[in-house]
């Protein structure tokens, strides 16, 4: 049994580690990593140092394996539980055995607010609402909305369009019941990390093309959009830059095994053959990111289509950024500056 303890003295001894002076924390690190163009940024070059010398990986022999050392090391740099912020868990209905969910409400945020649903990332495969907790805490304080986290199906146990179909139904119930949840109906908005920003892209595409209500905004961090080719960043930034190739590869074989179309717009929503209409988004990317260059064709083609898009690569940050919240500066700022798009997103809706 894993000692409970651990967790905990990781933790602070990461925070110490980041609370180190500039030059010791620069000798730690090595020197400056310089790549594309980009330098990345020291907090970001630490933190894979740390993980170096934890051998940690994000896919594993199995999924359950992966999920577990996932659970026990969720907390070493998600920081403390952002406060003050309430939650209550609830559970969306639909033909399976409900969605679970937990909505998040910062203290004082009158009703009829806006509202996020959340999808958390982890290569359709891994994550859990619990592993995003403080991002999801983040994003409620910080724009001064509702966050509604939802707990989708994982593959392989589930696999596409399970997500999808989820991201959609979680939607339509966020909508359907925004009065009970204290939200506008009108200023309801999707958004995600990583293979949450493809299940945000998804949700969107999918409510937008079927008519009747469909998200006012979309909030898609460092989202994987393209399942069906491999891009320059996938190449250059594919080994020691936290998400590697192998861990793309073993994410997208779970959720879409042989025989499923890879260029289904449900799975890669960069190959719709229509962005006309659908919401504005604030999509942002990491410079040392294989997913990099997907997200922001993503961009270019809602730019294409008339939508409004605010495209912000953060050149020196890697994927993973919005859980990084608990060491250094950076990772926040970025954070930070995802967070006032959303409220800025939602804040001109009536």
């Amino acid at each position: 049994m894993a000692n409970p303890l651990l967790p905990r003295v990781e933790a602070a001894a990461a925070r110490l580690i980041y609370a180190l002076p500039r030059p010791i924390r620069r000798l730690i690190a090595g020197k400056p990593i310089r790549l594309d163009g980009q330098e990345l940024a020291l907090d970001a070059q630490l933190l894979l140092r740390l993980q170096q010398v934890g051998k940690s990986s994000m896919s594993q022999d199995t999924p359950e394996l992966a999920r577990a050392m996932l659970a026990e090391s969720q907390h070493l740099v998600s920081g403390k539980p952002i406060e003050p912020v309430s939650t209550r868990e609830l559970t969306i209905p639909d033909d399976n055995d409900g969605i679970p969910a937990t909505l998040y409400t910062p203290d004082g945020l009158p009703e009829d607010s806006g509202l996020l649903v959340f999808y958390h990332g982890g290569g359709w495969v891994i994550g859990t609402r619990a592993s995003h907790d403080n991002t999801a805490r983040f994003l409620a304080r910080y724009a001064g909305v509702r966050v509604l986290s939802i707990e989708y199906r994982l593959a392989p146990e589930h696999p596409f369009p399970a997500a999808a179909d989820d991201a959609v139904a979680a939607f339509d119930y966020a909508y359907a019941k925004a009065k009970d949840l204290g939200a506008d109906p009108e200023r309801i908005a999707v958004g995600g990390d990583s293979a949450g920003g493809n299940l945000a892209a998804v949700a969107a595409q999918v409510t937008t093309r079927r008519g009747g209500p469909a998200p006012a905004f979309q909030l898609l961090l460092y989202p994987g959009v393209d399942a069906s080719v491999r891009r320059r960043s996938r190449e250059l930034f594919g080994s020691g830059f936290f998400l590697t190739d192998t861990d793309m590869t073993w994410f997208i074989d779970h959720y879409a095994p042989t025989g499923v179309d890879r260029t289904d717009p449900r799975l890669s929503p960069l190959l719709a053959k229509d962005f006309s209409g659908l919401p504005p988004a604030y999509i942002a990317t990491a410079g040392f990111d294989p997913l990099r260059d997907e997200g922001e064709a993503y961009g270019e083609k809602l730019r294409e289509a008339g939508v409004p898009v605010a495209a912000s690569r953060q050149s020196d940050l890697i994927h993973g950024y919005v859980n990084f919240l608990g060491v250094g500066t950076r990772f926040r700022e970025a954070a930070a500056e995802a967070a006032g798009a959303l409220r800025l997103g939602l804040a001109g809706i009536n």
